[in-house]
């Protein structure tokens, strides 16, 4: 069998050197060309998906390396802005402390709200507090020198109120808005005087102002230190409305608080501070 293989190879060699085969080998090509084609476009083809195949992987690796670069940029811009806030709120502390250098602070975290006074009421942690706010929990006590009556001061001296209770490591502190809180009170530019109170939907009115004082809406509302309560000069909030009545003897004020007790995080507690009356929050 071998042998007819060998021989028939010969004779084709030979009928081609002889140019015989010439007409057959043309018809052959003109006959197998478009097939040759073909083969060629599906082999071209083939390899263009596989090609096509390793760039698509090779795409989705490089989106997975993008992506987990996106996800660890985002992270990183979040705490960078949570530094941002935090030094913005900590250079206002700072900067009230560089303004008085003559007291005593203690740093503390606000680690809690509550909407009442008394102990029974549970403090609000991890939720959004309610507008009604009374008390904020900060996470200083009675062994980092915490004492009733302390005042409590936020940034831009700003009051936010006074310590009320006080245990081991914590304390509670009856915001200025509170309903049994009344502070006694100045406007910064007529220096007229009275007393700011608490209202119980949250906000502020200034009470007892004579008659005849001038009651400017805009005027920034002051500690007066009248009464030894509270330190001279704190920031409390602003005038909104005047509140007048004929033959009264006195008018009112409705008050803008200065801070937003439900957002603040840090606070001063003037420690070197001893205020002359230490009576307990209203039930």
């Amino acid at each position: 069998m071998p042998q007819v293989f060998l021989l028939l190879s010969i004779l084709f060699l030979a009928l081609h050197e002889t140019r015989v085969l010439a007409p057959v080998e043309r018809a052959l090509q003109v006959l197998l060309a478009p097939l040759q084609r073909g083969m060629t476009e599906i082999v071209r083809d083939v390899g263009d998906l596989f090609q096509t195949v390793r760039e698509v992987r090779e795409l989705r690796e490089q989106v997975a390396v993008l992506q987990e670069q996106v996800n660890t940029l985002t992270i990183e811009n979040i705490r960078l802005r949570e530094f941002e806030a935090e030094a913005t709120q900590l250079r206002a502390l700072l900067g009230f402390v560089q303004a008085n250098p003559t007291w005593a602070y203690l740093g503390a975290d606000v680690i809690g709200r509550s909407a009442c006074v008394n102990a029974p009421c549970a403090d609000v942690i991890g939720q959004e507090p309610n507008p009604y706010i009374r008390t904020l929990t900060i996470n200083a006590g009675e062994a980092e020198g915490i004492r009733v009556g302390m005042p409590v001061v936020t940034g831009g001296a700003i009051l936010v109120g006074r310590v009320a209770r006080v245990s081991l490591h914590t304390s509670q502190v009856q915001l200025v808005t509170d309903p049994g809180s009344s502070i006694a009170a100045i406007l910064q530019q007529s220096r007229a005087t009275g007393l700011l109170v608490g209202q119980p939907d949250g906000s502020l009115r200034m009470v007892y102002i004579p008659q005849e004082d001038q009651v400017p809406v805009g005027d920034v509302v002051l500690t007066s230190g009248l009464g030894g309560a509270f330190p001279r000069g704190l920031v409390l909030g602003q005038v909104l409305r005047v509140i007048r009545q004929d033959f009264a003897l006195f008018q009112e004020a409705e008050i803008h608080p200065a801070a937003d007790y439900r957002r603040v995080e840090w606070v001063l507690v003037i420690t070197s501070f001893q205020p002359l009356v230490q009576e307990e929050p209203a039930e």
